[in-house]
Parts: structure tokens; sequence; C-alpha cells
């Protein structure tokens, strides 16, 4: 019997962009293993592409915690409680982990605001943000950190603006959400950010039921004035698309450019595409790192067959993202990045009900982010030996704490 640490998921000093030598090896076993995780409960481990989308597709799969899910360990337990903050700052439920119906119900009401429709109409104003960073990076010393210099501030100003929440606040919800999503804070601390996250959220969403402006966190302010959501509820909304909504989108930014800096060919490929060929290689990069590393959690509610295997009622189910992106079975050479690769079917951004509400405008943030750093600085390279880098092995969202880069 196969036992998993509880962070037998950290990606390796010597491939830092492939997933775990531990993962890997379970998919060398089969599709589905059955295997003994770090606090000495069962559960099936599913690596293979066409098995993970069966599960995560299934009807009869639950996500609601109650109902059984593997026991998270104590990372993935702080990210899940920064998704369902609430104001008072104790842990609640966010529409995430709710199963269907009220699972739809909630996620419909900001639905609206992540149509492909409205994320392109946000495009012309990325590609300003995008562009005044260049400008300031072109404009200081170097080295400098891309982390600080353009991966954080894109996407923090892009979703500020969606949800309506002020640009100056930026620092502080950054550093609240670092602060839950890292397993060395004590519960103490995590607990105070997690409190000052859900208060402040719930502070602004009451100013805006008495003031709505043009922006998503004004809906949510309409719906609870007309009865329809409750301000705690909206608060778990706002916190999940808040803290979503921007450290997911940073950790892109900094590895696609770590990865792309590494292979010249990729980055000159990417760096002369058309826009279907700059969307293409997005789907790559997005295929390739996996950044939501560690598995997806689910829980059978009665007997069903995936991939000739009986998972019965009440056994629990790691759907692990970042294994199922390498399947050979669907990408050949899946441990190459290719740009040039029709990668569009990979499962980085979930399956099902629950794929992630906020894929549309992540897309569109890297497509500008990319091509933007690589066609301004056309001779940016890193500045730091990739072991010299340091990886956010401790967390719930791969990434990198910093990224030395000069030109």
């Amino acid at each position: 019997m196969t036992t998993i640490p509880e962070y037998d998921i950290a990606r390796s000093a010597a491939c830092p962009l492939d997933p775990a030598p531990a993962m890997r090896a379970r998919q060398e076993e089969g599709p589905l293993t059955r295997v003994r995780l770090w606090d000495g409960t069962m559960a099936w481990l599913v690596t293979s592409h066409a098995e993970h989308r069966a599960v995560l597709a299934h009807p009869r799969v639950s996500v609601e915690p109650a109902r059984g899910l593997p026991r998270l360990s104590a990372v993935e337990a702080a990210a899940m409680e920064a998704m369902a903050a609430r104001e008072d700052g104790e842990g609640g439920i966010s529409f995430i982990l709710m199963d269907d119906p009220e699972h739809a119900r909630l996620r419909r009401m900001v639905t609206g605001a992540f149509t492909v429709r409205r994320v392109e109409a946000m495009r012309p104003a990325t590609q300003r943000i995008a562009d005044d960073l260049v400008d300031a990076m072109l404009a200081g010393p170097k080295p400098v950190d891309l982390v600080e210099a353009f991966s954080l501030p894109l996407p923090s100003l892009v979703i500020s603006n969606l949800l309506g929440v002020p640009y100056d606040d930026h620092e502080f919800f950054q550093a609240n959400s670092r602060t839950i999503i890292n397993r060395d804070s004590s519960a103490e601390v995590r607990g105070q950010a997690q409190y000052a996250l859900g208060a402040y959220l719930y502070t602004l969403l009451g100013e805006k039921v008495d003031k709505p402006g043009d922006d998503l966190l004004s809906g949510l302010a309409e719906r609870i004035a007309a009865g329809e959501l409750s301000q705690q509820e909206a608060t778990q909304m706002g916190v999940l698309m808040l803290f979503a909504g921007h450290e997911t989108t940073a950790n892109m930014i900094t590895l696609g450019t770590l990865a792309l800096l590494r292979q010249p060919d990729q980055a000159d490929a990417l760096r002369k595409g058309d826009d279907p060929q700059v969307a293409a290689a997005v789907e790559e990069l997005l295929r390739y790192l996996t950044i939501t590393h560690g598995g997806l959690r689910r829980v059978a509610l009665e007997d069903i067959e995936i991939g000739g295997q009986v998972i019965r009622a009440g056994e629990g189910i790691l759907a692990v993202n970042e294994v199922a992106n390498r399947d050979p079975a669907v990408f050949p050479d899946p441990d190459r990045l290719d740009v040039g690769r029709n990668a569009r079917s990979h499962v980085t951004f979930g399956y099902g009900v629950h794929q992630c509400l906020g894929q549309s405008l992540a897309r569109m943030e890297l497509q500008v982010a990319y091509p933007t750093l690589l066609r301004r600085i056309p001779s940016l390279a890193l500045a730091a030996e990739v072991e010299q880098i340091p990886f956010k092995h401790d967390g719930f969202v791969y990434g990198a704490y910093e990224l030395p880069v000069t030109w």
C-alpha cells in the first residue's frame, strides 16, 4: 500500500517546474491507485487525464467537506478557509465547496462578470496596465524582481477594478492572502489574516449597499439589498474572488516567464506569434505549469465505476491536476514545453460544474502579460540561477516568491 506524506506535493529542486516526483510515480502505477494518506485515511488517487475528467464531471461525486472529503494538509486547509472567510473571522463554506443546487444558485450571481464578452472589454485597460508597469521597469534600476514589479501588480489592478476594491488597499490583501496560504503561519496569525480580509470586504459591501457603483461587489450589494443574498454570503464570495483573482495569475505570470526565459526558442515563438498563436501558447503554459498542485478532493456519494475500478460510497478521491496534465496518452512528450501544441483540453481550471469561474479573465491577463514582456523587453533574461530562486513548495498555489530579471 502506497503512503502519501502530508507535503509530498513538493516539486523537485532539479526540476522545479515539473510535478512532484512522488505524484508522477503514482501515475506509472495506473490511472487509479488506492493510497494511504499522511493522516492514515485511505483514498483513491486519480492521475490520468480521462479518469480525472470523469471524476470531476460525475453527478454522484461531491465536493462538500461534511460528506467526508479526504482530509486536507494544513496548507490546503488554510487556503480553503481563506476562500470561505466570514466577517467575524470564523470559517464558513464558500460556494466552491457546495454541491448543486446551492452551488449553482450562488455561482449564477457572479457569472455575468466573467463572461468572455465582459472580459474582452477589459483587455485594452489590462494592456495599458501592463505597458505602464513595463515603462516603470525600464525607467528603474536593474536587476528587478519581476514578482513585485510586474507579476503581482498587474492582476491586483485588474481584479481591484473588476470588484470595485480601491487599489490603494492592494498591499493589504496581498499580504494577508500570503499569510493565509503559508503553512508556516501559526493558527493565530492565519486566523487574524482571515479575519482582516473578511472584515474588510464585509465593511466595503455595506458601503456599496448605500452607494453602489458599476462593479462586481456593487452587484452583490444590490442582491443583499433585495434579500437574495446575505452579507455573510456576499463576503465569502468577495474574498474568494479577491484572493483567487490575483494570487493565482501572479504565480502563472512569474513561472510562465521563467519557463520561457529558460527556453529561448519557445519565447521567440510566442514573441513572434499572432493572437491565436499567443492564445495557444498560454494554454500550453497553463498545462505545463499547473500551479494549483496537490489534488482536487472529492467523495463518492454512491458506488460508481471510474476507469474500470469501483469506488464505493463514502470513499475519498484525489484528482491530481498537475499529473493529469502530463498524461502522455493525451499530450505526447508531456514533459516538453511546446507553445505550438494544442493543449486546450488541459484540466488546470478543473472540469465539470466546479470549473474555475475566472478562467476567461486569467487567460486574457496571461495573453497580455507574456507578449508585452517579451516584445517590449526582447533582451529580458534571468538574473539568478534557477537554484537560487525561492519557490513556493509550501503553498496551495505553486509559484516563486521572487524572480530576479535583467535586460
